[in-house]
């Protein structure tokens, strides 16, 4: 089999997989991508968590067929040469691949032992804005766990609630909480709850725009599979039970106050200063009008920083992880920043100013 393709069209389409093929894999073959070449040529990359199929445009192939190619290995030959790629195979263990005076001969595996795209039965579907989507990932993602031993908490939950017309994304860590809600029409009779793994998340962001171009979503009994501009993007659901976040979020805290968002971030940077790293404990005392910042380090030192804040109730003081602060607030875009409090230990409720449709929950600590 020859085929031509152009070099920009290739170097996009495998930049495109470099995060998802394993790299360190005991499974070789999760180290190489699929490249099926006729009518409809596509690439197809997997770790068996997530995979993705996307079309490339072929300029010119003698025959139709199956490669599979090592995509470091071609990407780093892709990115160094110039102008148009020529692919010779002759069986499917070797190929050669030329562009200008350059040529270079790579192994390649059997594309019969390259994982098969799973059969989609018992499916729902649903369609939304790509830039809403990649808005609820984002405002989410943070707050998921990245290596917790509960695994369904490195991941986030995709709540179908057609009892409140809302599509939920929800993300939490055990110490916090993240939830955005959509509101939603055209949604099946029945509850439906997925989790999705934090990594596959976070790679379906690069392929989400933020036009409004509709982003569709295939729901399985074990995969999601999200399909946008072409690409099909398919994920393997995390089989278990998600936290009853719901009862996390506190329903009854009845001290309120309005703070700058941006301000609010500046001083937390400020006093983090002296503290070897973001998720050092910060001390915030609270009275009217009035915010005090504390960080205290005994090798480094301590920090003190203040600012006003809308607030008219009993003084209170808490502890919270800096980092945890900084995040939230970073996920929000409003000018003001709403708190809601009940005790120094009770769950607090964040709000930007204005949006309703999301929420952040984030544990004090004790200090």
């Amino acid at each position: 089999m020859i085929i031509r393709v152009e070099r920009e069209e290739l170097q996009k389409k495998l930049g495109n997989i470099q995060n998802i093929v394993e790299k360190k894999s005991t499974m070789p073959i999760l180290s190489h991508f699929l490249l099926s070449v006729g009518e409809a040529s596509t690439i197809s990359a997997t770790d068996l968590e997530t995979a993705i199929r996307e079309p490339i445009n072929i300029i010119e192939r003698d025959e139709e067929g199956e490669l599979c190619i090592p995509a470091r290995k071609l990407f780093e030959i892709v990115r160094e040469v110039d102008g148009e790629i020529k692919m010779e195979s002759d069986g499917h263990e070797w190929i050669k691949v030329s562009a200008g005076r350059s040529s270079f001969r790579i192994a390649c595996m059997n594309p019969e032992e390259f994982p098969k795209w799973p059969g989609l039965d018992g499916k729902t579907r649903l369609s939304l804005p790509a830039g809403r989507l990649h808005e609820m990932i984002e405002k989410t993602l943070f707050s998921a766990g990245e290596s917790d031993t509960r695994y369904t908490l490195n991941s986030l939950l995709f709540h179908l609630r057609p009892d409140r017309g809302l599509f939920t994304v929800v993300g939490t860590d055990g110490h916090r909480l993240a939830e955005i809600d959509e509101p939603f029409e055209d949604l099946p009779s029945e509850e439906i709850k997925v989790i999705i793994p934090r990594k596959s998340a976070s790679e379906l962001r690069r392929f989400l725009t933020e036009d409004e171009e509709n982003v569709e979503i295939t729901i399985t009994e074990k995969h999601l599979v999200f399909t946008v501009g072409g690409i099909n993007f398919l994920v393997r659901l995390i089989d278990g039970t998600y936290p009853e976040y719901e009862q996390v979020i506190p329903k009854g805290n009845e001290k309120r106050l309005e703070i700058a968002r941006e301000g609010f971030i500046k001083t937390l940077r400020r006093v983090s200063v002296i503290s070897k790293d973001r998720n050092s404990p910060v001390k915030i005392n609270i009275s009217s009008g009035l915010m005090t910042v504390n960080s205290s380090d005994p090798d480094l030192g301590e920090a003190r920083d203040e600012l006003e804040i809308n607030y008219e109730g009993e003084s209170l003081s808490l502890g919270f992880n800096a980092r945890y602060l900084l995040e939230a607030l970073n996920s929000m875009e409003a000018e003001k920043v709403i708190f809601e409090l009940q005790e120094p230990l009770t769950p607090t409720l964040l709000r930007e100013e204005g949006n309703e449709r999301f929420l952040t929950v984030i544990m004090p600590l004790r200090i």
